[in-house]
């Protein structure tokens, strides 16, 4: 299977997700705050909401292939080696959790029962032996992001998700699906950290990276510094505040049409001299400061940006929406985008630019027959429900991880 992202908006033609299982269910008030989520998610309709969110996509796209990851995990767990591999990162990386004593058992667990225990810390044949489920599984953005044909492996800055992070590394070290692109893997040190929600891939020569709460300056550096040795052209750093509301770049920032983005004013539109361009000169790497994120695209790309404003003018519609990831679409095809439903003044200001906003029951309904033709739907939100998924702080991009998309025209 092929494996190429140019873009933030061509055609999707292949996506990694999770749907929430009962890892989330094993999250209990007392660990919440350990395990990153600001509440306790009601599984079965979080479930149907994530389903809800796939059954527009495969309505939209129906020759697209969608991936569930535990699936990754399990075809990768067949491989002896996958598995000694992943639990020597566990013994190495968790030694808190008093793991050493028990890898026999673990080494011997079949590879349904190894899924299991790494994706909700526990599994009957361990007995009372547990760790901390890891619910954050479904933002399957933040585990690895693919510029060109390079992989990104994350490495995850909260402890809480270490184990993700380590469970992608050996999907992507011996699955058969990353075998043509095992010589174009990044890998960064224990020492930083750099998470996929903080990548965005601009075009086949431009990446952009926050340094967020999550993303620090060396992850950032190194991360940059390898892309631009395997043939990006420009690596823009973006630094963004620190804090939960914006812990990811695309928290803040997502294209949803080659020349539209729809953004968090006072973290974006508001900010000056944030951004950082890398470029290569023989063996040296230059850096340059740019005045906005917004002339930086337009110089690096070529053609003026639209910065469309989460939550329209009004202030409080812009915290409250950024809040519930009014700014984290996540494009399905140039100007065609998905997101959460609740955003209203969001999708209202983005009807001003040409969007129309089609709920997602009312799509599926409309397109079950397979009759939706991408290529001639104009600008479109296809939104959908998730008043449960967004107490995890994410949204429609944070729960994609794209392997393939088409190409943009020159």
């Amino acid at each position: 299977m092929s494996i190429q992202v140019t873009s933030e908006v061509g055609k999707l033609r292949g996506v990694i997700t999770h749907t929430p299982g009962r890892e989330v269910s094993l999250v209990t008030p007392e660990i919440k705050d350990k395990l990153l989520f600001d509440d306790i998610i009601f599984e079965e309709d979080a479930r149907n909401e994530h389903i809800q969110m796939l059954q527009v996509i495969k309505t939209a796209l129906p020759d697209v292939s969608i991936i569930e990851v535990a699936d990754l995990f399990l075809e990768s767990f067949q491989i002896s080696d996958a598995r000694e591999y992943f639990i020597e990162r566990l013994i190495e990386n968790f030694p808190e959790g008093n793991i050493h004593p028990v890898k026999k058992e673990l080494l011997n667990l079949e590879p349904e029962s190894l899924v299991r225990f790494g994706i909700q810390g526990q599994t009957p044949e361990m007995g009372k032996f547990k760790l901390y489920p890891i619910p954050n599984l479904l933002f399957t953005r933040d585990l690895a992001a693919v510029v060109g044909t390079n992989v990104v492996i994350s490495r995850a800055a909260m402890r809480a998700r270490v184990r993700e992070s380590y469970m992608m590394d050996a999907v992507v070290r011996y699955h058969p699906m990353y075998e043509s692109v095992r010589d174009q893997v990044i890998r960064i040190s224990k020492e930083d950290s750099i998470e996929g929600g903080d990548i965005l891939t601009a075009s086949d020569g431009l990446v952009i990276i926050g340094m967020s709460e999550r993303t620090s300056f060396s992850g950032v550096m190194r991360a940059g510094k390898n892309l631009l040795a395997k043939g990006m052209e420009q690596v823009l750093i973006v630094d963004i505040p620190k804090q939960r509301a914006s812990m990811h770049l695309d928290t803040i920032f997502t294209f949803c049409d080659v020349d539209q983005c729809v953004v968090y004013p006072p973290a974006i539109i508001d900010r000056s001299e944030n951004v950082v361009s890398l470029r290569k000169n023989g063996e040296q790497v230059i850096s340059e400061l740019k005045p906005s994120l917004k002339l930086a695209l337009e110089e690096s790309l070529g053609r003026p940006f639209t910065f469309i404003k989460c939550g329209g003018d009004d202030k409080v519609a812009q915290q409250r929406e950024q809040w519930s990831d009014g700014a984290n679409h996540f494009a399905l095809a140039p100007g065609v985008v998905i997101g959460y439903e609740r955003n209203i003044a969001t999708f209202q200001e983005m009807e001003k630019y040409g969007y129309e906003i089609v709920p997602g029951r009312e799509f599926i309904r409309k397109y079950s027959d397979g009759s939706f033709d991408i290529s001639k739907a104009g600008k479109m939100v296809i939104t959908f429900e998730g008043n449960e998924l967004c107490r995890g702080r994410g949204g429609a991009r944070c729960m994609t991880q794209p392997f393939l998309r088409d190409s943009l025209p020159a």
